[in-house]
């Protein structure tokens, strides 16, 4: 297996800090630390940590196998939404309750400090919007899924709910609000 590139190394580096720790209590110093290489090697490969932090947000924001699921058509419509979002409860609750979701993580911490991530952030939650809105049409086209409520309204609900949700449950270190989240989405919204 070939070796990773310095760029990869700070890359995975900073992927891991930012998601445990936070941006703002991580420094370059930190992830080139992480990462076993020079100082100088960041900005050789980085414009800046902003530039970095959008860089991440990309990166997180395409990589869940989890949205396979959600497009995947030999599925029902309700059923890829449940296993989508069983899929992101699990993650979280397997991690301790301890990193939430960097998305949701770093909405809370650079929506006011970072234009860049903010931007990125938002173009993240348009397309993870769109691939729920998807789901959610399909189910409605079939009508295993309500259809008084827009295909894209109900798809922003419900990404905003969980969330909401995904802080909660960081908070009380509990299930309790996935739990609820679960039971409404797909007991009282999508019916």
């Amino acid at each position: 297996m070939p070796k990773p590139s310095t760029r990869d190394q700070i890359f995975d580096a900073a992927l891991k800090l930012l998601s445990e720790k936070g941006f703002n209590a991580c420094s370059v110093q930190d992830i080139t630390a992480e990462a076993g290489v020079p100082k100088g090697s960041f900005y050789n490969h980085f414009e800046s940590k902003e530039a970095l932090g959008v860089e991440i947000v990309e990166f997180y924001g395409d990589r869940s196998n989890l949205r396979d699921v959600l497009a995947n058509r030999s599925i029902a419509p309700m059923e890829r939404l449940r296993q989508y979002f069983v899929g992101l409860n699990d993650m979280i609750i397997g991690r301790g309750f301890e990193q939430g979701c960097l998305l949701g993580n770093f909405s809370a911490e650079l929506s006011d400090q970072s234009p860049l991530i903010r931007a990125q952030l938002a173009r993240v939650y348009g397309k993870w919007t769109t691939m729920i809105e998807a789901a959610i049409a399909d189910g409605q086209a079939d009508r295993s899924i309500g259809q008084d409520i827009d295909a894209r309204a109900l798809a922003g609900f419900l990404l905003n709910a969980w969330e909401g949700a995904t802080l909660r449950a960081r908070a009380e270190r509990s299930r309790e609000a996935f739990d609820a989240f679960m039971d409404i989405t797909f007991r009282k919204i999508l019916s």
